[in-house]
């Protein structure tokens, strides 16, 4: 059964329920500005020390004394607003569902299955620290509502550009190949905050901004260099999505020799079993992706109104609110849960479940799981072929893994008990892809607990070599907070340089962390240091059909939100391969 847009059974209840959101957005925005006032970015430190700028604190002074008074004049009118909507999140479905109208089934379906029997699928996840506008500030992150907008643009620009591969062959080469952005197709957008040093994609900072982008479907190429590595591609590289724009704001620093440079993607690397990347945009054609804390219901809608042009499918505005379970008044929950959920494919199915375990500030927010089932196609022999995709995020404070391992017992359970209410006997299963935010890593001796749970005895994990031992070539994914605006990471290309070094790594990447009351010896001998890895893209193969079968295609670090949040965002494609001769 099709999903409805609306999470209120009828338009009454949803009538009164806006009605009340109305009443209460200006107090809410109000106290936000309030706080935020009084909060700067150390990119807004700099940039009043650069411009000499000594009035800040008489605009603290007066924008707090003026908003503290508008807040207290909305605050009758968010009481009675919050009369009329707390009791109505009782009868609110956990999700809003956006659909874009297809031209064709074919348009949101794959076709690979039905011709041959094989097909490539891409997933993404990232974190992107969109709470209100105040809360961001102490991650020092600001402008939520311009951020969301830049992201949305970055990673459109990236699905939907061709999958060219470049691999050279030259001794005198060095780094990896990476997209340059001097041949990027873009176009001209004022800077934002962290961006005024990257080359823009359009932005748009109304709230109805929207992103058109035509939607092609793109091959994959392969390229093999053997000229000088130091020569660049012709700007004159024809466009598939925008034209063309220079930015000076690009070029390599002086004194600094690039990589080669590739028109839109970068070469593999392959160590062990695993291709893996580190790309300064996003994987092309991403089928699936799950973003984390996005808590901002405007947020949100800006992220929306930027994908819908290429995923067809958003699941957003997830999680409950006020007191849960309903009735009780030990939990109640500002925030929703933060998830976010895009897709190309139809999403036949979907189901949130809240942790009922969380603690502290966590508490506030209803973090939890949410499962989807898509429809991806038909297979040779007719049958309907389908994915099951799901994305959490688990509890954050360090030291306490038995509630991160709690909440991944009911993630094991919830999923299971999905699937087995969802999967039906003429169905082939093509993925069950487990993603998302997971507040531990695989090389602190303080998650010892989360590294050794069940869960990855089940799911596949491609950057594990071990509990508590990661492959050699894994990039950590979390940032330390306050370097995200200086030079070394503060655009894709410098980012990426970055992580490809492991002598800079150790000065932006969140280090493991210590058990109670134990030294820290890391790395072990004659071991590479990584760094905190806590975003996951986990896949497992018991649970798809007896005759498919997996391999990976790629694992990409994307580095293209430099300055927008503070993890970095991880990608997969995995080949799906079904035997037509074999059947369940």
């Amino acid at each position: 059964m099709a999903l409805k847009a609306s999470p209120f059974p009828n338009g009454f209840v949803a009538g009164i329920h806006a009605v009340g959101w109305a009443l209460i957005l200006p107090c809410f925005w109000f106290l936000d500005r309030l706080i935020a006032v009084c909060k700067s970015t150390t990119l807004e430190q700099t940039q009043r020390l650069e411009k000499e700028c000594y009035l800040h604190p008489l605009k603290v002074f007066f924008g707090f004394i003026i908003f503290f008074i508008l807040f207290f004049l909305a605050a009758p009118f968010a009481l009675l607003g919050f009369i009329l909507w707390a009791p109505l999140q009782a009868c609110r479905r956990p999700f809003l569902y956006h659909r874009e109208p297809p031209s064709s089934l074919e348009r949101e379906t794959h076709s690979g299955f039905e011709l041959v029997g094989k097909a490539s699928f891409g997933f993404a996840t990232a974190n992107l620290c969109l709470l209100p506008d105040s809360l961001a500030r102490f991650n020092n992150l600001g402008h939520t509502q311009q951020r969301a907008a830049v992201i949305g643009q970055h990673i459109v620009q990236g699905v939907c550009r061709n999958d060219i591969r470049i691999f050279v062959d030259s001794p005198s080469s060095c780094g990896t190949l990476s997209p340059s952005n001097s041949i990027l197709p873009t176009a001209n957008s004022s800077s934002y905050g962290a961006t005024e040093r990257q080359a823009q994609s359009p932005v748009n900072h109304s709230d109805s901004a929207e992103v058109n982008v035509s939607i092609t479907q793109s091959n994959s190429q392969v390229v093999c260099v053997t000229s000088d590595d130091t020569k660049e591609p012709s700007d004159d590289s024809p466009s598939p999505l925008f034209n063309s724009n220079q930015n000076s704001n690009q070029r390599d620093r002086a004194g600094h020799r690039s990589a080669p440079r590739a028109l839109l993607s970068q070469g593999l690397r392959q160590k062990g079993d695993v291709p893996w990347e580190v790309s300064s945009l996003f994987p092309a054609n991403v089928d699936i992706l799950c973003l984390e804390e996005v808590f901002d219901k405007r947020a949100a809608q800006k992220l929306t109104r930027a994908l819908r042009p290429v995923f067809g499918h958003i699941l957003y505005d997830i999680g409950v609110y006020a007191c849960q379970p309903p009735g009780r008044c030990s939990s109640f929950k500002f925030l929703n849960s933060g998830l976010f959920l895009a897709s190309r494919f139809p999403v036949l199915e979907a189901q949130y479940h809240c942790f009922p375990n969380s603690r502290g500030e966590d508490a506030l927010a209803a973090k939890g799981l949410l499962s989807a089932k898509v429809l991806i196609g038909q297979s040779q022999k007719q049958r309907r072929v389908v994915g099951y995709f799901n994305c959490t995020h688990l509890h954050a404070p360090e030291g306490e893994g038995e509630i991160r391992c709690e909440q991944l017992n009911m993630v094991t359970k919830w999923i299971g008990d999905f699937q087995a209410a969802n999967k039906f006997p003429d169905e082939d299963v093509a993925f069950d892809v487990l993603c998302g935010d997971l507040n531990f890593d695989n090389c602190s001796p303080d998650d010892s607990l989360e590294q050794n749970h069940c869960l990855f005895e089940e799911y596949k994990d491609p950057c594990r070599a071990g509990p508590g031992k990661e492959k050699p070539w894994v990039i950590g994914t979390l940032l330390e907070q306050p370097t995200l605006y200086e030079d070394d990471i503060n655009t894709p290309e410098n980012l990426q340089r970055t992580l490809e070094r492991e002598e800079l790594r150790k000065q932006y990447i969140s280090p493991p962390v210590p058990a109670k009351d134990r030294p820290l010896v890391y790395p072990e001998s004659d071991q590479p240091w990584i760094g905190r890895r806590i975003d996951y893209i986990l896949y497992r193969e018991s649970s798809i059909s007896k005759h498919c079968r997996t391999e990976i295609e790629a694992l990409t670090f994307i580095t293209k939100l430099a300055g927008l949040t503070d993890h970095i965002p991880v990608g997969l494609r995995l080949n799906v391969i079904m035997d037509s001769d074999c059947a369940d």
